[in-house]
């Protein structure tokens, strides 16, 4: 029996041994190819404080376009980290500022909210499973451990945590040469043009289950949660909601009532809810549905992100609308 053992544990450590170079040697071309992941960008961090923490989805992805992130800064005289995600909604944008607040800290809390991303786990829980997000995270003790706080307290799939802990996707990718860089950064100089048709396409891939007011109720408590943990760090707190094109923002559904349920949960923690969604309702200012390009971004930073990045508002000011 022991003449069996003994080629057994040799094949177990020469394979353990294996997936540890693996793994070391995938973590290394992470550190090379990675750069929009909101947690690659987070191990990047020298600062340790700044004077904005940028998050939310893909709507507040082109404000850290290379050339917009350096004219922003340079604009403003703030320095900005944008910790935004594709597809990411309040849960993971928690989940990304509990990681940041670990090591670092931020004057004030910018969250460009989507409504989309408060009706479907497709974009909380399920977004910490989804192996395209698990492949660019880079290792970090703390990650590790706060996938398995969320898998015990919040829900996030099991797997999450067990696909992290192995670097089962990491060692899988079939994109492991390719950069990380989110495909709307080459349509960023196209100019879009107003379709019914897409817009109900866009709405049916952004909503798969329709409007759930459960769902919408889960995750405004969710974003409550950020509220109260940025105030309790200091923080002054911004909600934004970006520039829509007039087809697109027709075709939200339940858009009125998460409204309304937002600003309330606003409000209630002392924040300040800033609704441009009405301001440039011209198709040609987005490269496609609804993210603006570049044209359309240097608009709304002149008439209102650089105003609101410059100006420093007491805790507390109540809600307003871009004129």
């Amino acid at each position: 029996m022991r003449s069996l053992l003994r080629p057994a544990f040799a094949f177990v450590a020469v394979g353990l041994v294996l997936h540890a170079a693996l793994w070391v040697g995938a973590e290394a071309l992470l550190q090379r190819q990675g750069h929009d992941h909101p947690l690659h960008k987070l191990s990047q961090l020298k600062d340790r404080e700044v004077d904005w923490l940028v998050l939310g989805a893909s709507h507040a992805m082109p404000l850290a376009f290379p050339g917009v992130a350096e004219e922003l800064e340079r604009s403003s005289g703030k320095r900005i980290v944008n910790l935004a995600g594709p597809g990411t909604g309040p849960l993971y944008a928690r989940f990304v500022f509990e990681r940041f607040s670990q090591r670092h800290a931020a004057k004030h809390l910018l969250y460009v909210v989507d409504g989309f991303a408060f009706h479907s786990r497709s974009w909380n829980e399920d977004r910490f499973v989804d192996a395209r997000l698990l492949r660019r995270t880079p290792w970090d003790a703390a990650t590790a451990l706060g996938l398995v706080h969320y898998a015990r307290r919040e829900g996030v799939d099991w797997r999450a945590a067990l696909d992290y802990a192995t670097g089962f996707s990491k060692l899988n990718n079939r994109e492991r040469f390719e950069p990380d860089v989110w495909d709307g950064q080459a349509q960023f100089d196209r100019s879009g043009r107003a379709s019914k048709t897409v817009a109900a396409k866009r709405m049916a891939y952004l909503y798969p289950h329709g409007p759930d007011a459960v769902a919408r109720k889960r995750y405004l408590d969710v974003l409550a949660s950020l509220l109260e943990q940025a105030k309790s760090r200091g923080m002054d707190c911004v909600v934004l909601k970006m520039p829509l094109p007039r087809e697109f923002k027709f075709a939200l559904p339940g858009e009125a009532a998460f409204d309304a349920a937002l600003a309330s949960i606003v409000a209630a923690r002392g924040a300040r809810l800033v609704d441009a969604s009405d301001t440039m309702p011209d198709a040609a200012s987005y490269f496609d549905t609804d993210h603006l390009n570049r044209n359309g971004l240097l608009a709304f930073t002149a008439a209102t992100l650089l105003p609101l990045l410059r100006s420093v508002h007491p805790a507390g000011a109540t809600a307003q609308r871009p004129s």
